[in-house]
């Protein structure tokens, strides 16, 4: 679609293009539609007239089936408009849909992954995939049914006070009852309430995602869903909040369910005084004819106000489904340098850089200085939440620092074009995650006009081949399909071929052998020799066997570098890093003790 214009102004219809039309076409058609099924309550009536007036002479002048006849058409006629109606706003819904996700998810690709990250993707998936289906139900049924509900009120008034106005005066009572009450509900704080209710459902939705990631660990361990604390958590506060707002609107939608349908309380006592006055006669059959009609037509008084209702909320989830897509589409990705700089080299250098997260107070990197010549490897240790995974992915510009700069090959990250600087870094996480795509498509992924032969050399370079060689199509068998699964191993291998046939001069590692069985450990450790082979490396390890040759290891501790060295200097000042290794020496050489 074409470019969205300023951010104030954007709708529903901006993303439905030029298909608005179909869904304004909608809108009155509808309208038309709901007019005309009006019509039908009319010629029961007059068939019902005709029957008590022409008794029993009734079949003689033939209206009584010309009624029907015309009840039927009506209605037949209303349906179809109707038909119509819905095909013009389907179209323009399905479009509309159609283009707030292709929007949000390109821009998504240029926001910079910390932001992602940030969001959670259980999150993401609600916003988009969610607030899409909300605004496409929106438009496609909620819109054209409110035009209907919007254009029926005058023609309705214009039906009640037609026939007789002292029953249409009666009539309308209760329902400005119902108008009141529906007011109450649907005031200023419904729009609060349906941005809690939309918050609410994000976040149960980002821990459930978490949650089912880590179900392996609950079953291995025993352990019940309250042993996942923050997807609990956010049950327990859904059920607080839907049951507050539940509670808030007991009475006036009680209120309001009442005074809508106890309009015959109100027609059947009139009718019976109205028709007492007018005593016995013409002047009474007609009081009663009369009260037939609002007996037949007030029903669609009650279905009016019900959709008046439910399109409100509707149109309110709409709004904020779309202030949320917005929230993605309006943030804005890191500004491209004007004329960006190109690194001489692999090196990289942190100079005094600081770092924190939003509405964190407490800088996950602090003051971190360092410099790694091109072609040396250093490594990230350190205690959990030390900022290592952070000080990582700045390289990257995941964030951008608060202070301080980041150099690589001499030039500041931030002058350097974002595409060249993700062709010079290959990242390996800890928790690679593969598409649901063939294997042959994820390896390419990182380079996509590889050709086949550069994909088996990576693929071999990884020690990949067991992996191919058990599934009958190979490369192109279909991750996630039909039983084809693997294990966090083998994902990690498939990473590790997809880094190699990138061939960037920078690799961060992450925990990469962190899901490893002892055999898939061994075989990343041999890909590592090909992945690493006169790269700059860092790499991030609790295994501090893996580190122990590095050139220089970092130890990080409260977001700052607090001891830095080779292993055996490290173990000579009997500092953070002694004391880690003494740890894992213990760790590594436990067994279980025999019976004496």
């Amino acid at each position: 679609m074409t470019k969205l214009p300023d951010t104030d102004k954007v709708t529903l219809m901006t993303f439905a293009g030029n298909f608005r039309y179909a869904t304004w076409l909608g809108c009155v058609l509808s309208g038309i539609s709901t007019v005309i099924g009006l019509l039908p309550y009319v010629y029961m009536w007059l068939a019902v007239k005709t029957a008590i007036t022409q008794w029993p002479d009734v079949y003689t002048t033939g209206k009584l089936v010309r009624y029907g006849w015309l009840a039927v058409g009506t209605s037949l006629l209303s349906m179809l408009i109707y038909l119509v109606a819905l095909l013009c706003t389907h179209l323009s819904a399905f479009r509309t849909a159609r283009n707030m996700k292709t929007v949000a998810l390109h821009h998504l690709a240029k926001l910079p992954v910390g932001y992602i990250r940030s969001l959670g993707s259980g999150k993401i998936r609600r916003i988009i995939d969610d607030g899409t289906g909300q605004t496409e139900a929106y438009l496609a049924h909620q819109l054209p049914d409110y035009a209907g509900a919007i254009v029926t009120p005058a023609a309705v008034l214009f039906l009640l006070f037609f026939f007789d106005w002292r029953f249409g005066l009666i009539s309308l009572l209760p329902m400005a009852v119902g108008v009141y009450f529906l007011s109450r509900m649907m005031g200023p704080g419904m729009a609060e309430s349906m941005k809690q209710y939309q918050n609410a459902l994000e976040d149960m939705n980002n821990e459930a995602v978490e949650y089912v990631r880590g179900i392996p660990v609950v079953k291995t361990f025993q352990q019940s869903i309250f042993s996942f604390k923050n997807f609990h958590e956010s049950i327990l506060r859904y059920r607080d909040w839907a049951v507050k707002y539940t509670l808030s609107l007991r009475i006036p939608m009680c209120a309001y369910t009442v005074s809508i349908n106890g309009i015959f309380a109100f027609l059947l006592p009139a009718g019976l005084l109205l028709a007492g006055e007018a005593a016995a006669g013409a002047s009474g059959l007609n009081v009663v004819l009369d009260l037939i009609f609002y007996i037949l037509f007030t029903p669609v008084c009650v279905t009016m106000m019900d959709k008046i209702m439910f399109t409100s909320e509707h149109t309110l989830q709409a709004k904020e489904a779309l202030a949320r897509i917005m929230g993605i589409v309006n943030q804005q990705p890191f500004k491209e340098p004007a004329k960006p700089k190109h690194p001489k080299d692999a090196s990289i250098e942190f100079k005094d850089v600081t770092f924190s997260y939003e509405d964190h107070t407490i800088p996950a990197v602090n003051h971190v200085s360092f410099r790694m010549p091109e072609g040396a490897v250093y490594a990230l240790v350190g205690p959990s939440g030390g900022g290592k995974t952070t000080t990582a992915s700045l390289i990257s510009r995941f964030y951008d620092v608060d202070q301080g700069s980041i150099l690589v090959g001499g030039v500041d990250v931030r002058e350097i074009g974002t595409e060249e600087l993700m062709r010079r870094v290959s990242f390996v996480f800890q928790d690679s995650h593969l598409f649901k795509a063939s294997l042959l498509d994820n390896i390419r992924a990182a380079r996509p006009e590889a050709s086949s032969e550069e994909v088996e050399r990576a693929v071999k370079a990884a020690c990949c081949e067991d992996i191919i060689q058990k599934f009958p199509e190979g490369l192109h068998t279909v991750v996630g399909t039909k039983g084809v699964y693997l294990s966090g191993g083998e994902c990690q291998r498939i990473a590790l071929a997809r880094a190699i046939l990138k061939d960037a001069p920078i690799v961060v590692l992450d925990e990469a052998t962190a899901f490893a069985d002892p055999d898939n450990e061994y075989q990343i450790q041999k890909a590592f020799e090909t992945l690493v082979k006169g790269k700059t490396v860092l790499m991030i390890a609790h295994r501090l066997s893996t580190v122990c040759k590095a050139d220089q290891i970092l130890v990080m501790s409260q977001g700052q570098v607090a001891e830095a060295g080779t292993h055996d200097e490290l173990l000579e000042m009997q500092g953070l890093y002694a004391k880690m290794w003494k740890d894992y020496q213990t760790s590594v050489s436990w067994k279980v003790g025999e019976k004496s």
